[in-house]
């Protein structure tokens, strides 16, 4: 039996996938410097915010600003998780950001601020990516 496909099922298959593909764009980069998260991981947290924003706006009378108080607190457990300390050095504090943000934008395109969710995405890459050598010549250089 085949089930149609509604608008309100096109719009929920569009985000999951859309959220999908942002936490993998995130965590290709993790994933090629062998960072703890990569991009399973990215994409999971970027899909779980995002579902978790559906159903709080379509079962619970669309009120998302409860299940956005819930994901930031869940993944900041998870983001302290990744955090620890090894002699005098910090690690897994980018990670745990990446996480944070991930969430944010899973809850954005839960809602539908596609643009939002893209633009951050495209702003976490490029903080990433070039970024990390512009800090490293910065740290070579003084």
């Amino acid at each position: 039996m085949v089930l149609p496909i509604g608008a309100l099922e096109m719009e929920i298959f569009i985000k999951i996938v859309v959220s999908t593909v942002l936490g993998l764009l995130i965590g290709f980069e993790r994933a090629v410097h062998h960072k703890p998260a990569g991009m399973r991981t990215h994409s999971l947290v970027c899909l779980g915010s995002t579902l978790f924003t559906i159903i709080s706006m379509n079962v619970m009378g669309g009120e998302p600003s409860r299940i956005a108080a819930g994901i930031v607190t869940g993944i900041g457990f998870l983001g302290a998780g990744i955090i620890f300390r090894s002699e005098s050095k910090m690690r897994g504090i980018t990670t745990a950001a990446e996480l944070w943000v991930l969430a944010a934008i899973g809850l954005s395109v839960g809602i539908g601020f596609y643009f939002a969710a893209l633009v951050t995405t495209l702003i976490v890459i490029f903080v990433l990516v070039p970024m990390k050598y512009v800090e490293k010549e910065a740290k070579e250089a003084f």
